[in-house]
This record gives structure tokens, C-alpha cells and sequence, in this order.
């Protein structure tokens, strides 16, 4: 939170770099820069909240979350618990019981099994697209929201789909393998130029339409198929159903969530329907493709190629001789296939994309641990206010998670209106409902009763104050 000094030295900077020197040789500036000095002068600094003492607050990080995450936390004065993979269910049942917060990816899963033990945790922050390795509606009865990163790595994903379009177009995976085993062949039969050809995408959401625009680019065809009607981007057509997407495309390319309705939204009957000799390509999740009615897909020559980033299971850390029969039964007649692709969950693995995961939900869960807002939260009512002024002493944000139900917030209001109420949103989702509530003029023994009138109440799940 910006300090008073640090908005005296903003606008300093700021006076400099337009040259609000006064001087009569000096540069003329614009109104608008005219009144953006004078609007940051005006500004109030905000009251930084805290939950009672940071040095209090345990976050659990799991999976090599990226080190912006690392510093954010640090940043705060939490004490930060690090590890590079995930835990086993003993271990992590262990660990989650005395934390605030935890971390993770894709590989720990935070079953009901796990989350009844976590008797502090009052958040989950999921560093990647996917949330289902989390019991959310568990979580949100327990009070505890979940933040995920929807955006940060669409761009990554993207880049990877256009790679494997490419390299599978080319066989360049075979010529590749072949070359490092010594053997030379140069061939160009059945390998093809992307240019002209039709991209199918299912699932046009934030990876799905920038992929759209990087193959038209290319010289591409696109279109997509959704369950959602959206508006294009450059010259992509949306199609009325998945079968009339696999009749046209050279390449399919998945990009959909995994929910009942998406299991084996691609099997036998779809790739019967698809263009003989065209490619599938699956970065979304491991259940969307049923991998052994591709396999014999490709053994008959219907699909010419696959690329697979995600499988129905996954090792839960790295090392060698994971991948096998043992984890899915048709791994060894899937990898014995040619010009198939397979790579192990990588596709928002990068740099910048990871960075980016990190400061985006580290960010989200220190502005609940700190500020209450609960924005963005996947399993949770979006409720937020305005941050206190600096010069508003003797004030309380009360954060009260409870049931759904009828009388709840008279029940609250009761107690909350023997006090002046500067501010209070409420906002219901499912049965899970969450009040925020700015209480001013009150001291420590008004805190103190606030809390144990409110911990008292029927339907209450979660009490928190800020001050």
C-alpha cells in the first residue's frame, strides 16, 4: 500500500516528466496533464488492513510455484513454507492442518479427504487454469475461497498448439527420432504446408480465440465450435455443432474444461466423423480425448497424428519410468505410434507465463488474507469494498462467511447496528452467502464483543476482522 511519502514522490516524478516547472521556456502540457497532477495530489492514501499480525499467517506452497509468489508473500511478513513437488496425503493432511493459505498446480489434489483437516485455511490459491484437483464446494462450505489464474498462460498454451500443428504437419517428430538413431530420410510424402488448410477448435474461450488469431496469421482457415455463442476474431467462423467442426477441419484442437459433459468428448463415433488423414491435438485435460479409441484411429489410419499435453492420470512428481502401463493401461501402444507428440502437462510451462501465475493469484490471495475482497474467486460470492482511508482510525472490517438462509443478515444487522456502519456489501452464491462490513468508531473491547456476538450466531461458517 502506497505510503505518503511515496505519493509525494509519484507526483514529483511526475511534475518532472512533463516539465511542471514554471519556467517561461518550459514545455507547454496539456489540460489532461493538468489535471492528472492536480488529481494525484487530491488523492487519499488507503488504510492498510491487516489481519491481526502478518507474522501470524502460514502459507504453504506445493509444486515449484514460481518465485514471484514467493516474494509477494515474504513481502507481506508471512511466514512461507516451500516445496518443489507435491505431497503425499499423510505429509500434506500434516501440513495443511496449521495453515492460513496453501499453493499449488495441478498435481496435489485437495479432496474433502484433505480439507476437513485444514482447520485455518481460509483460502486456495490454484497457480494455473484448472481448479477440479479441489473439492470447491467443500472448500466453500468450510469457508475457504479458491483463486485460480485464468489468463496468464493462454498465450503459452497457444504458442504450443501452433508448434504441434506445425511439427505434426511436417513429421518433423519422426524425422527428429529417426536422425538421432542414426537413420537419414528424407521424405515428403504426407507432409503438408499449414497454409490453406482448416483449424477446428472446440472451446473459444481466452487460449482457444488467441490461437485463432495466430493460425489465420499463418495463412489458416479457422473455425470453432462452443457451447457459448461468442464473437470471432478476424475472419473465424463459429460452426453449430462439434460433428459439423470434425467434418471440415484438418486439425481439431481441444480447449474445454473438464466437467461430466467434456469425458470423452472426442471417442470412436467422433473420429469416425473426422476427415481421413487429419490430426488431433489436446491441451486442455486428460479425460477430453478417450486415448485408446484414438490409438485405433491411428493404427487404421483414420488420424494421422496426435499431440497430447494431458492425460487422464499424471505422475505426481518427475523422474523416470513414471509415464508406463501402470499409470494407463494404453501408454505402450501410444507411444509405439508415429507422428505422435506427447509432452508432459507443459503447456503454460513457461517463463513468462509461470511469472505472470505467480503474481496474479498471489496477489488475489493476499488481497482476501489482507483486505477480505474476494473477487475473482472461483467457488466464492465476489464481494469487495473500498479501501478505508489512512485517517479513519478506530475502524473494523468485519468478514462474515455463513449459510445461505433466511434471518441470517438480521440476525447480523442486530448486532452490527449498536455501531456506526460506514460501509457493507453482501452477496449469496449456492448456498454459501459472504458479508463484508466497515465499522467505525469502535475500540478493542468493541472489536472483542463484535466477534463473539458474531461467532455465536445460527448459519455462521467463517469470522474474520480486519483493523
Amino acid at each position: 500500500m502506497a505510503s505518503p511519502q511515496q505519493i509525494n514522490n509519484l507526483q514529483q516524478h511526475f511534475q518532472s516528466a512533463v516539465a511542471l516547472s514554471g519556467s517561461p521556456n518550459a514545455v507547454s502540457t496539456s489540460p489532461t496533464q493538468s489535471y492528472l497532477a492536480q488529481r494525484i495530489n487530491s488523492m487519499k492514501p488507503a488504510k492498510p488492513l491487516k489481519p491481526f499480525s502478518t507474522g501470524d499467517i502460514k502459507i504453504l506452497l506445493l509444486e515449484n510455484v514460481n518465485q514471484t509468489a514467493i516474494e509477494i508473500f515474504s513481502g507481506q511478513g508471512y511466514q512461507v513454507e516451500f516445496y518443489k513437488s507435491s505431497l503425499g496425503d499423510e505429509e500434506l493432511i500434516e501440513k495443511i492442518q496449521e495453515v492460513h493459505a496453501i499453493g499449488i498446480r495441478s498435481k496435489t489434489k485437495l479432496s474433502e479427504k484433505i480439507l476437513k483437516h485444514a482447520k485455518n485455511l481460509v483460502v486456495i490459491g490454484c497457480f494455473c487454469i484448472g481448479t477440479n484437483q479441489v473439492d470447491l464446494e467443500f472448500a466453500a462450505k468450510s469457508g475457504i475461497a479458491v483463486f485460480n489464474s485464468p489468463f496468464s498462460n493462454s498465450r503459452s498454451v497457444a504458442e504450443l498448439v501452433i508448434a504441434e500443428i506445425i511439427t505434426l504437419a511436417r513429421q518433423l517428430g519422426d524425422r527428429s527420432i529417426e536422425l538421432h538413431t542414426g537413420t537419414w530420410n528424407k521424405v515428403s510424402a504426407k507432409c503438408w504446408e499449414i497454409r490453406g488448410k482448416t483449424l477446428g477448435i472446440v472451446g473459444y474461450g481466452h487460449i482457444g480465440a488467441q490461437l485463432s488469431v495466430l493460425a489465420e496469421s499463418m495463412g489458416m482457415n479457422v473455425i470453432y465450435y462452443d457451447v457459448n455463442m461468442i464473437m470471432s476474431l478476424g475472419t473465424a467462423k463459429q460452426v453449430n455443432t462439434l460433428d459439423e467442426l470434425l467434418g471440415k477441419a484438418d486439425f481439431v484442437t481441444l480447449h474445454v474444461p473438464e466437467t461430466p459433459e467434456t469425458a470423452n468428448l472426442l471417442s470412436t463415433p467422433q473420429f469416425a466423423a473426422m476427415k481421413d488423414g487429419s490430426y488431433v491435438i489436446n491441451a486442455s485435460r486428460g479425460t477430453v480425448v478417450d486415448i485408446q479409441a484414438l490409438v485405433e484411429a491411428m493404427k487404421v489410419g483414420k488420424i494421422a497424428g496426435a499431440a497430447l499435453d494431458v492425460y487422464p492420470n499424471e505422475p505426481a512428481k518427475n523422474g523416470a519410468g513414471l509415464f508406463s502401463n501402470e499409470l494407463n493401461p494404453w501408454i505402450s501402444e501410444l507411444t509405439s505410434l508415429r507422428n505422435v507428440i506427447l509432452t508432459p502437462h507443459i503447456g503454460g510451462s513457461t517463463e513468462e507465463a509461470q511469472s505472470a501465475i505467480g503474481i496474479e493469484v498471489a496477489s488475489a490471495l493476499v488481497k482476501y488474507v489482507n483486505e477480505g475482497s474476494s473477487s475473482g474467486a472461483v467457488n466464492f460470492p465476489e464481494v469487495s469494498l473500498r479501501a478505508l482511508d489512512l485517517d479513519q482510525n478506530n475502524s473494523v472490517r468485519v468478514l462474515y462467511v455463513h449459510q445461505n438462509v433466511p434471518g441470517v443478515l438480521k440476525t447480523v444487522n442486530n448486532v452490527l447496528g449498536n455501531h456506526n456502519i460506514e460501509k457493507q456489501f453482501s452477496d449469496s452464491r449456492g448456498d454459501i452467502a459472504y458479508l463484508m462490513a466497515d465499522i467505525s468508531q469502535v475500540d478493542s473491547a468493541d472489536i472483542k464483543s463484535l466477534y463473539e456476538q458474531l461467532e455465536n450466531t445460527p448459519y455462521k461458517i467463517v469470522t474474520r476482522l480486519l483493523y
